[in-house]
């Protein structure tokens, strides 16, 4: 006879054994991972699926939404970018008032603000102990002013996290271009940044490296830069000259469509990026930084998730000029879709303006845009789309809509703190047509938006084509976007009809107009808005009434950020000119000469 005894004590032992094995926590690499010499791509994309974020990248991934606030010295000179020759006397903001700023973003769901402490002018807006250029030097408050402080308090006051932007370029310290001395002057004055003012959530550089006062170039320190920031503040997020958030490539908004978080993009601050990268022929802008295509050359990957940036205006600085430009609600709606809703956070710039504020038509657009948001997605069509589900390569799951459910948006959530795994997926809508594919798309991550003409349906179908080892979907959703239609605009930056211009030299530029004009202004607009190799960055402007004399009216012009910005630049002249012909002599970036077609450049005409 078996011994009951014997057999209850068997089965608990196979229990718990089932039960400790189903327990056992999966090993998982944070941020980073070398892949092992000679190892095969299975067993590099097996270790790929098991990279995971760290805590502060997934805290940050969850906000979604980042405000920019570009401010300074150029808010008054009405410039992109200064040469760091301001009179400090200039900065005069009449009414700043810090909580007018973050009551109305968190008004309309902002989770963290960043704020340009100095930019590339070197002006500090806190009263700083490297430099005489700051706000200490300011008739604001008496020179007793300090933005940074008053800023952070708003930020406590009304839970708002809070990042400060440190440009590394200054054009305004006599010690930029002499390495030793510039690093250190730039770690004391992050130093007073990161121990002065409390929790700062977000460090973000950019990485300008154009010369100083002296013409040199600087060698940046970013080993020395990134271990003073994880001594002072370990639980910030190093952005764009760092190794925990990557710059997407553009200024426009607009992320891939197939983002990968697990990229095999080396970060910059690191010694051997430039070889890697390299190697594997990839920087920011390229648009495969994760496949398996990738995989297979590279010998590590990083957890660097993808940040997209962007102003609401033209300019990143506040221009009154601009107040009728601020971009419509379809465009914010666009840029949001193809940032957040391609696994990337958005980080969208609102410059305060003279006053101090941020101004009405720029408030009003980001509360229409936060109502447009909370309309669409207050009603998820899907019945228990938040189920978990471990998803295998072909397998697809059904859900259940609303009756009479019609929906033009679906969204994806992959369990980052698992990996990012999905390589390829299947959207099917049960109509009265029967089964029908609606979309496909490839990565997800945290947060994937589908687009796609409105239907209307009993079932979501969702399948994974393919995926890294198994996916962790952890939301599926389905919603109506009401349609919007774009507001036409003119452009307003050429008011002399081109039929009657002649060009008579390519390089310089030459145009004649065709008649003697009165003009307050010239601007140069990059064709389509595209960045090329040959874009004019620094000019020197004539103008003459014959065509044999000629007036200096610019001289060593700059289009400022013209290359990640190719947006129309107007300049004003100091007073209106009377002129027939234009001469334009203009370098690229690299110190080239630029070309330029006669369909860039615009005047505005004053009418006699």
């Amino acid at each position: 006879m078996i011994n009951r005894l014997s057999i209850t004590s068997f089965l608990i032992l196979l229990l718990l054994s089932i039960n400790g094995k189903a327990q056992e926590k999966e090993e998982y690499y944070v941020k980073h991972l070398e892949f092992p010499f000679q190892a095969t791509l299975e067993e590099k994309v097996k270790m790929a699926a098991k990279l995971v974020p760290t805590p502060q990248q997934y805290a940050w991934q969850q906000m979604e939404l980042t405000a920019f606030l570009h401010f300074g010295i150029n808010t008054f000179t009405n410039r992109e970018w200064g040469d760091g020759n301001e009179d400090p006397s200039l900065f005069y903001p009449s009414e700043l008032d810090a909580e007018q700023w973050i009551r109305n973003l968190k008004e309309v769901g902002f989770k963290m603000v960043i704020l340009t402490a100095k930019h590339h002018d070197g002006f500090c807006l806190w009263p700083t102990a490297t430099t005489k250029h700051s706000v200490a030097s300011s008739p604001w408050k008496n020179g007793k002013g300090d933005v940074v402080k008053e800023l952070r308090e708003a930020c406590r006051k009304y839970d708002m996290k809070f990042g400060v932007y440190l440009s590394p370029w200054d054009r305004n310290a006599d010690c930029y271009g002499d390495s030793p001395r510039y690093n250190q002057f730039f770690i004391n004055q992050l130093t007073e940044l990161l121990t002065n003012y409390g929790e700062i959530h977000e460090v973000w550089f950019d990485g300008a490296n154009g010369e100083g006062p002296n013409g040199k170039k600087q060698v940046y320190d970013w080993n020395a830069f990134y271990k003073t920031i994880q001594r002072l503040q370990p639980k910030a997020v190093m952005a764009i000259m760092g190794d925990d958030v990557r710059w997407v490539g553009n200024e426009k908004g607009l992320g891939r469509e197939t983002e990968w978080s697990t990229t095999v993009l080396t970060p910059g601050i690191y010694e051997r990026s430039t070889q890697n990268n390299s190697r594997l022929n990839i920087s920011n802008l390229s648009e495969d930084l994760g496949s398996r295509a990738m995989l297979e050359q590279a010998t590590e990957a990083f957890w660097y998730p993808s940040e997209v940036d962007v102003s609401i205006r033209p300019g990143w600085f506040y221009h009154k000029n601009e107040d009728s430009k601020v971009k419509s609600l379809k465009q914010l709606v666009d840029i949001y879709f193809q940032s957040v809703g391609y696994n990337s956070v958005l980080l969208l710039n609102i410059p305060p303006d003279t006053r101090g504020l941020i101004h009405e038509t720029d408030i009003q657009r980001l509360k229409e845009f936060a109502e447009y948001r909370k309309q669409t997605f207050a009603d998820n069509k899907i019945r228990k789309g938040n189920r978990y589900w471990n998803a295998s390569p072909g397998d697809e799951l059904t859900y259940r809509l609303k009756k009479n459910a019609e929906f033009n948006v679906v969204m994806l959530q992959e369990d980052i703190t698992k990996g990012q795994r999905v390589e390829k997926f299947t959207l099917e809508a049960l109509t009265d047509k029967g089964w029908t594919e609606i979309a496909q798309g490839t990565t997800v991550g945290y947060k994937r938006l589908l687009r796609f003409p409105t239907v209307k349906a009993t079932r979501l179908r969702v399948r994974i084509d393919e995926c890294r080892l198994s996916a962790h979907i952890k939301q599926v959703a389905a919603y109506y976007a009401p349609p919007l239609q774009e507001e036409r605009t003119l452009e307003s930056w050429n008011t002399l009809p081109r039929s009657e211009w002649k060009v008579l030299s390519d390089t310089p530029l030459v145009i004649d107009l065709g008649k003697n004009v009165t003009v307050s202004s010239f601007t140069y607009a990059p064709y389509k808005a595209e960045p090329k190799p040959s874009i004019a960055y620094r000019y020197t402007l004539y103008t003459s009434t014959d065509g044999k004399t000629w007036k200096k009216i610019v001289e060593d012009g700059e289009f400022s950020n013209i290359m990640n910005n190719p947006i129309p630049q107007t300049v004003t002249f100091e007073e209106i000119v009377r002129m027939r012909f234009i001469k334009m002599e203009a370098t690229t970036m690299e110190g080239d000469n630029a070309k330029i077609d006669m369909k860039e450049i615009g005047v505005t005409v004053i009418t006699d």
